[in-house]
């Protein structure tokens, strides 16, 4: 396989899991179903944290417009909403693959992401960080460019920016690190309108960081804060996400202490590995019970991913920044052969990774179908406690607060049953009051 066949297979790879995730309805999982009753019972986009805001507007307008021109249609709202979560972040991936194809150390870089930032992370869509880290992604691709700056890629680097402003608290340090790479290219020249657009972006991006730390500082004491820094390091949870960074760390260090490492066929032993133990990774529950993929670890390695983000970001940015005398290991890297190696490794992780996405996401179909048969076939409040929701694979995405929103959306009759869970929520409260509570729905329905 060439780079060029590479590339394209990524990208033909990626737009098919979108597709996929939306006709399955990906997005209502977890926050996704709380988030859209809120958007189509109140009227209005639901962006109760401000501090996210800028991609609650871009994913949930085309929604909120299709519930303002009259559709009830929850099914087809469901795949809609779904569609704008995973296809913000697949476009800005694609934009970054299709800025790096004629670079093939910044290509391999950029799957690597892909494979172990976006895949082992994305099964939760309504979680603001998959477009964050896209665009952090995609921001830098297009400043490392070659050239003077063209007003179109200033602009677009801009779009990402004030996007980013409001996107995620990880813009603490992706922030300031895309402001300096932004800077930094300005020696790439340009006519005055893309300078100034660049210029603009580099703050953009400034102030992105500066809504996050105030966002942290803010909300610092809060309990549903509190509870989430206590995960940070529960990543390891997340099989989907340890056995590629595993495989990328034991490749790294080797090549960091042993550059000459990478000429031979040592690196693609080490991510064969990886790709080994990722394939493989749906079915081994079938030894170990607690050795299970788990949607909800998706949530808890997010953090990790952005700190492994913000590196990958780093090393693109110096491996396109250091021409003289530059570290042995760039210099081996940038042999013809090493890169296209380090691509094609690069490109079967990522095919790797799809595999247990594929697995969870049929898995998440067959739950909303059983969810489906519960609410048509029942009336009233549904005990969740009756259910079999903490068995195989029913518990891989039931979560307490939601259960009273995905029962509703999947129903052919809003509101003649609820599924609800036996708590106050006081233990475990959702972070916005608004979710948690019963939907109205008046004049929707599944398939209406």
């Amino acid at each position: 396989m060439t780079v060029t066949a590479a590339y394209r297979f990524v990208v033909l790879m990626l737009w098919s899991l979108a597709a996929y995730g939306a006709v399955s309805y990906r997005g209502l999982f977890w926050d996704g179903a709380s988030f859209l009753v809120n958007v189509l019972d109140l009227g209005e986009i639901h962006d109760f944290y401000t501090a996210r805001a800028h991609v609650d507007w871009v994913t949930q307008l085309p929604v909120l417009l299709l519930a303002e021109l009259g559709v009830r249609d929850t099914r087809l709202l469901a795949a809609v909403y779904s569609a704008a979560l995973v296809g913000l972040p697949t476009a800005l991936y694609h934009l970054a693959l299709a800025r790096t194809r004629h670079d093939a150390v910044q290509l391999g870089t950029v799957v690597a992401a892909i494979a172990v930032v976006y895949l082992p992370t994305s099964f939760f869509l309504a979680g603001e960080y998959n477009a964050a880290f896209a665009a952090a992604l995609a921001a830098m691709a297009v400043t490392l460019g070659q050239g003077p700056w063209r007003l179109a890629d200033a602009v677009l680097v801009l779009a990402l920016g004030l996007l980013a402003v409001r996107s995620y608290e990880s813009m603490v340090y992706l922030g300031p690190l895309l402001a300096a790479a932004i800077a930094w290219s300005l020696r790439r020249g340009g006519e005055p309108a893309a300078r100034l657009a660049v210029v603009l972006a580099a703050l953009a991006f400034v102030a992105a960081a500066a809504v996050a730390l105030v966002t942290i500082v803010d909300y610092w004491s809060h309990p549903h804060f509190v509870k989430v820094l206590s995960m940070s390091f529960d990543f390891w949870q997340n099989l989907q996400f340890v056995i590629p960074l595993v495989g990328l760390a034991i490749a790294a260090t080797l090549a960091f202490v042993r550059p000459r490492f990478l000429e031979g066929f040592g690196p693609p032993v080490v991510i064969a590995i990886a790709v080994f133990g990722l394939v493989l990774s749906p079915w081994y529950r079938l030894l170990d019970d607690h050795s299970i993929l788990y949607p909800p670890a998706h949530y808890l390695a997010r953090q990790a991913a952005g700190v492994l983000l913000g590196l990958l970001l780093v090393c693109l940015w110096l491996q396109s920044a250091w021409r003289t005398r530059p570290p042995t290991v760039f210099t081996a890297l940038r042999k013809p052969a090493v890169a296209k190696r380090m691509v094609l490794a690069m490109t079967a992780l990522f095919t790797a990774a799809v595999v247990p996405d594929i697995a969870l996401t049929g898995l998440w179909t067959d739950y909303l179908g059983r969810m489906r048969a519960l609410v048509d076939g029942r009336q009233g409040i549904i005990r969740a406690a009756e259910l079999p929701l903490g068995d195989w694979p029913d518990k891989l995405f039931a979560q307490d607060w939601s259960l009273p929103a995905v029962s509703a959306l999947v129903s052919k009759v809003p509101g003649r049953a609820y599924v609800v869970a036996d708590k106050d929520y006081r233990s475990n409260p959702p972070f916005d009051p608004a979710c948690g509570t019963l939907p109205r729905l008046a004049g929707y329905g599944w398939g209406k």
